[in-house]
């Protein structure tokens, strides 16, 4: 285990990212709460910063990022909720001529199920809805205009802006609004999504890198262990040797800060848990089909860690399975279908018996410890 490395105070510590960052592209970093993480991002941002010449070089997302967005609740006439967006924030350069509305919708429609449009003369936001109407023949699809969405899903669209200017600064070739992005800080984009998302959310932050054009050195901070798990293993994929992973604690009495190199391939064994969570849904009448999400994101780790090429092989017995074959074919289709993050679409019950099927298979081929699936002991006892 490496020694940890000690710092005197948090732009000390930024600044020693930035000298990682010459080396790696990203910087992954694990930390409690209350560590300092966020004022670390901060900092990052504030060594690039030249108030006098009006420079910067860091695009970051943090707590203060979501005080860009603030909501006016029409208090007078209760009808037009808006969130207002700060034009004074170099974070919406660009956000007139770039017809922003059309780069974040396709990032949100994987996310939510409302529509919002963008009044770049007022610098608001507005939300809506369309539900269902009346019964039987009278049955219509009505849109809602004006709604206010909840906590979550506000929190769902900020990302989904912020990652639509990634992709902005990552396709930049020099002449765009963001040609500014020398680095990306990213500090805990899911403190309030469930397991679930959190997966989702890590698998398509490295896809929109992987995709990109070019690269910009990133750091990613989270207090998440299963999002730093995600990003840990989707970097070492697709990136290997370009990242660095570390743990950062801090002393409380002498404020002191420590960060040790993670050099372990699982910086955390939450798979295991997300598949007892998924037995027990698994037991139950109730199962959704973002649970095929998380199943996948399991089979994808087995199948890391026994070297195989891809996770369709821990369902089959050899290339001639028909059932393995079949059971690839429903987790591959099933594993990448559109979900609502706030309304989770129950599965019917054919599909409920094969995601049962793949399941338990898949838990008598590879072992786990019995005692995580009481209910399946006891059947093979019976």
């Amino acid at each position: 285990m490496p020694e940890p490395v000690l710092f005197n105070d948090l732009p000390e510590l930024a600044q020693h990212l930035r000298v990682e960052l010459e080396n790696k592209k990203f910087v992954l970093l694990y930390a409690y709460n209350g560590t300092g993480k966020t004022r670390l991002s901060t900092e990052f941002k504030d060594i690039g910063k030249d108030e006098d010449e009006g420079e910067r070089d860091t695009l970051y997302f943090n707590a203060f990022t979501e005080d860009l967005f603030t909501w006016d609740n029409d208090l007078d006439n209760d009808s037009e909720r808006t969130l207002k967006l700060n034009a004074d924030s170099k974070f919406f350069a660009g956000l007139a001529e770039l017809e922003m509305d059309n780069r974040i919708r396709p990032l949100l429609n994987r996310y939510a199920d409302f529509d919002f449009r963008i009044d770049t003369d007022e610098w608001k936001v507005s939300f809506s809805r369309e539900v269902m109407t009346g019964e039987g023949e009278d049955a219509r699809t009505e849109t809602i205009d004006g709604i206010k969405v909840s906590r979550g899903e506000e929190n769902v669209f900020i990302w989904c802006f912020f990652l639509a200017i990634v992709q902005l600064a990552l396709d930049d070739d020099g002449d765009g609004p963001y040609n500014w992005v020398k680095y990306i800080y990213i500090d805990d984009p899911v403190s309030s999504l469930d397991e679930h998302n959190a997966i989702v959310i890590a698998n398509h932050l490295v896809q929109i890198f992987r995709e990109a054009p070019r690269q910009i050195e990133t750091a990613i901070s989270t207090h998440h262990t299963l999002f730093f798990n995600v990003v840990h293993y989707e970097l070492k994929n697709h990136f290997r040797g370009k990242s660095k992973q570390s743990v950062l604690s801090r002393d409380k009495h002498s404020g002191e800060y420590f960060l040790t190199q993670q050099q372990g391939d699982t910086p955390s064994f939450h798979h295991v848990a997300a598949l007892v969570e998924l037995y027990k849904a698994s037991q139950s009448e109730t199962i959704h089909t973002y649970h095929f999400n998380m199943l996948r994101v399991i089979l994808e780790k087995t199948a890391l860690f026994h070297g195989y090429g891809h996770f369709g092989s821990c369902l089959k017995e050899d290339a001639s399975d028909s059932d393995g074959i079949l059971h690839q074919r429903f987790v591959d289709l099933l594993s990448h279908g559109k979900y609502s993050m706030f309304e989770p679409v129950e599965m019917g019950n054919d599909t409920k018996e094969y995601f049962r099927t793949i399941l338990n298979k898949f838990i008598q081929d590879f072992p786990y410890n019995p005692a995580l699936f009481p209910e399946a002991e006891e059947a093979t006892n019976s």
